[in-house]
This record gives structure tokens, C-alpha cells and sequence, in this order.
């Protein structure tokens, strides 16, 4: 159970950095982006075709998160520039690009044109490259001392990924703090809540929408890029579902520690991921319930995210309206 939810915890933060790019889009820029599918597994497929191809894993990594800054501003090229609606021109983009993809997979070999996935079991990731310099440091066997010691049977091989992932989604999550807060950041934050008004000062709110939802998927890229080198695969399928995990990692995280600045609200939707895979992995250990309900369990979870809050909160507001009464009396 611990090695399962240690897992899970390890996962969610590398989710969390998609999460972020979703929360870009649908909270902050009010724009309903479903290029997610797409650009999740773009990042994957450029990613591991470049490691297979003798790339450093984090030159691969940073192209991906590129091509997925690419694939966000065609989406809000289509929008913006040929007035096509939000919701179509990011359907239209995740469709367009499961053949990007293929054909970027099928880069990876000279004998085909199109791949539906690329293994990395012989390949060197991220992971792999801090593992060199983590194990000799031999803090794996003295925090697996401490968890033994504690009452678990199983422990993880080592903890240096979950250690590189927090680095790495805490640096991400503080630049995005950062960039909201500037001249620009806050335009594309103005964009989302009154378009109109931010109009009325001459900034140019197609440029916003484009550069907002490019740096959405970028994340979503980057993500993706990290996810294919831990899971040692990209696969051509594995972004289904993705905007729905990540709204549930935004839903989840917004219920339970609000929104008051966005500071929190960011540090919201991290935890939230890491909750969302959490519910997701104890769901999985129900007895009649195996890994293709997955997707099920995603959409139970997401209601779930979305009712009980309101449920809440209507409660909360009864309460009110009852001493509210009761003082008048």
C-alpha cells in the first residue's frame, strides 16, 4: 500500500505541472482548451523520439515543451484569427494532432513514417541521469531505514524522482507565479475576466489569448515529455482523458484551499493532482474494479469535485439564512 501510494504521489506531481498548464487556460483565460489531448502526447512522442535518436533528455525535454508552445498558438491562431469558437479549434487541434504525432514517433526509426509508440527501456532518461548522482549520495537506504522503521514492508527503489519532481514543479509553479504578476501576465489575466475592458485600453487581446494558451500547452508538453521518460514509453493514446485529469487536479485543489491569490491557488492545483492520483490508485485497489474503469473513476471523481462543494456550500448558506432568523426573532 505505501509503495503504491508513494507512486501515486510521484506521479501527481509530474501531472501537476499539466495541471498547471490547464489551469492557464480554463480558470485564468477563460478558455475552454481540449488541445490538451493532443499537446500531452506530442510532448511525449518529441520527447522520447529525440532520446531514442541520441539526444540529451533535457535538450528533448525542452523541444517538447516547444512544440507544444507551437501546437497552443495554432489553437489560438484558429481562434482568434479565423474566428473559429475556443471549443472547436481546440478539438480540431487535438485531432490534427494524433497524426502529428504519429509521424513524429515514426522519426524514431528510418524505416517507418508513422509509429503508434516508442519504447525507452534501452534508452537514458532524465531520471536515469539524476539517478547517477543521487544514488552515490545513498539517501535512498537511509529514508528507507526511517519508512522501515515506521511499519512498511514494501519501500520504493528510491526517492531521488520524487525529490528531482518537486524541484522541478515547485521551480515551475514559482515562475508562473512570477509571469502572472507582470505587466503581461496580468493583461492575459484581464483578458480572461472582461475582454471588453481590457480592449478599451488598447492592448491587443488576440496576441494574449494566443501567447496564454501557447504557454498552457507548453506545460502540457513538458509534462507530457516527463511522464513518456518516467513510464519509459510514448504511446499514441496516452493523452486521452487528459483535460479531464486535469480539471479534476484544478476542481479538487480550488475546493479545498480556495482562491484567494494566486500563490495559493497554484499551490492548489499541485496538491490537488497529487490528491487526484491518490483517490485514483486507492479506487484502483477496490476488489471489482480494474485499470480499464480508469477513465470511469476519473469522471466519478470530477462529479464528485464539482457537486459536493456546491452541496457545501448550500448547506453553509441554509445555516446562514437559519441565525439570521433566529437573530431577527
Amino acid at each position: 500500500m505505501f509503495t503504491a501510494m508513494f507512486g501515486a504521489v510521484e506521479q501527481g506531481i509530474i501531472y501537476a505541472i499539466m495541471a498547471l498548464g490547464v489551469y492557464l487556460t480554463f480558470r485564468v483565460l477563460d478558455f475552454p482548451d481540449l488541445t490538451v489531448d493532443g499537446s500531452f502526447v506530442t510532448g511525449a512522442a518529441t520527447a522520447a523520439t529525440m532520446i531514442v535518436l541520441g539526444y540529451h533528455p533535457i535538450v528533448a525535454s525542452l523541444v517538447a515543451l516547444l512544440a507544444g508552445f507551437i501546437a497552443g498558438c495554432i489553437t489560438g491562431i484558429l481562434h482568434t484569427k479565423g474566428n473559429i469558437n475556443p471549443l472547436l479549434a481546440g478539438i480540431i487541434m487535438m485531432i490534427g494532432l494524433y497524426s502529428v504525432n504519429l509521424r513524429i514517433m515514426g522519426l524514431s526509426t528510418e524505416n517507418a513514417t508513422s509509429l503508434p509508440n516508442v519504447p525507452l527501456l534501452n534508452s537514458e532518461t532524465i531520471f536515469a541521469k539524476f539517478a547517477k548522482i543521487w544514488e552515490p549520495l545513498g539517501i535512498d537506504s537511509f529514508i528507507n531505514n526511517i519508512v522501515a522503521g515506521l511499519g512498511a514492508q514494501t519501500l520504493p527503489q528510491t526517492w531521488g524522482n520524487l525529490f528531482m519532481m518537486i524541484v522541478v514543479t515547485l521551480v515551475i509553479k514559482l515562475i508562473v507565479d512570477w509571469f502572472l504578476k507582470t505587466e503581461i501576465g496580468l493583461a492575459i489575466r484581464a483578458t480572461g475576466d472582461n475582454k471588453r475592458m481590457i480592449r478599451s485600453f488598447s492592448a491587443n487581446t488576440d496576441n494574449l489569448i494566443i501567447l496564454g494558451v501557447g504557454l498552457s500547452n507548453a506545460l502540457v508538453a513538458f509534462s507530457g515529455a516527463l511522464i513518456a521518460q518516467y513510464s519509459k514509453y510514448s504511446d499514441a493514446t496516452m493523452g486521452i482523458g487528459m483535460i479531464t485529469v486535469g480539471l479534476a487536479s484544478v476542481i479538487i485543489g480550488e475546493a479545498i484551499f480556495g482562491t484567494k491569490s494566486i500563490m495559493r491557488t497554484t499551490l492548489a492545483v499541485i496538491v490537488g493532482a497529487m490528491i487526484y492520483r491518490i483517490v485514483l490508485a486507492i479506487a484502483l485497489r477496490v476488489p471489482f474494479l480494474d485499470a480499464s474503469d480508469m477513465k470511469l473513476i476519473t469522471a466519478v471523481i470530477v462529479i464528485l469535485a464539482l457537486i459536493v462543494p456546491q452541496a457545501i456550500e448550500k448547506q453553509k448558506q441554509k445555516k446562514r439564512k437559519a441565525k439570521r432568523l433566529q437573530a431577527r426573532v
